[in-house]
């Protein structure tokens, strides 16, 4: 591990749920899973399939002291926490935090309603590891570890969702999932996130053609993210959350388009790695 950089590992991109096939092999069927290393730290933002892999890859490295961090709690970024071989293993430590349902249910509740016969058949009490879990309320500054700051905000999303931008050797990634924008509207919360950032990590599930049809659903356009990300002055977007219908010929038709717009645009794909130097 290189403690002189911010990585950023991509277990999962999809949105809605989980695909498989011929025609999704490049960028993969997972959904939503990030892993940053912030030097020595390893943080997660949030746990859909790909969080699975990512579990059976910290074991294999040794891994023990992990945080994660839920945008929301529907099921493509919850389902894959209670196959995460780290919450199972006496030797592990780790912390979960969550904000979008401040004032309705408690982090530990939240975990505690989604491990739960008959839905799943292990309960969280049969979990060996430590876990710890953390509430916060949008707006709040979080400080996990040493040196990392994570700022936080609210997103346009049915039942609320949090956007995070995470601060670290000064470096900044900001993961804004999921956020449905308002048409000729740049939503000054998101604005926030991502000022200067060195990557946006961007709710790209529709395009501007489908959004007619879309309204209400909670997410947003490639399009939109190379207008924040403009105006922001941000140096990368990552077009994430991929519409589960979306094959590997569209999205890289949507890649280059969102390229010759945004010379910084790529469609993330499952195992993705990017570092970014310590500043």
């Amino acid at each position: 591990m290189n403690d002189d950089a911010l990585l950023v590992k991509f277990w999962g991109v999809r949105g809605s749920i989980p695909v498989s096939g011929p025609e999704f092999m490049h960028y993969g069927g997972n959904t939503a899973c990030i892993e940053l290393r912030c030097g020595g730290h390893t943080l997660f933002l949030d746990a859909g399939s790909g969080l699975r892999p990512a579990g059976e890859a910290l074991r294999a490295a040794g891994a023990s002291d992990i945080d994660l961090f839920f945008t929301h709690s529907h099921y493509d970024h919850i389902i894959g926490f209670p196959f995460f071989m780290p919450i199972y293993d006496r030797n592990a430590q780790v912390t979960v935090w969550s904000g979008h349902l401040a004032g309705q249910m408690t982090t530990r509740q939240m975990l505690s309603e989604f491990m739960l016969p008959p839905w799943f058949p292990a309960k969280l009490d049969m979990c060996k590891a430590n876990i710890a879990c953390k509430d916060f309320v949008s707006g709040d500054v979080l400080q996990p570890r040493e040196g990392i700051i994570i700022r936080t905000g609210s997103l346009n999303h049915p039942g609320g969702c949090i956007g995070y931008r995470i601060e670290w050797g000064g470096r900044a990634i900001a993961l804004i999932s999921d956020t449905e924008h308002e048409p000729g509207q740049l939503d000054p919360a998101v604005l926030d996130l991502i000022e200067g950032a060195d990557l946006v990590i961007y709710d790209c599930t529709y395009l501007e053609a489908e959004m007619q049809l879309k309204r209400g659903y909670g997410h947003s356009t490639w399009q939109q993210g190379v207008k924040l990300c403009k105006t922001a002055g941000a140096h990368g977007l990552a077009l994430f959350h991929h519409d589960p219908k979306r094959s590997d010929d569209q999205l890289k038709a949507m890649e280059q388009q969102a390229k010759d717009a945004f010379a910084g645009a790529f469609a993330a794909r499952d195992g993705q790695e990017l570092r970014f130097t310590r500043r």
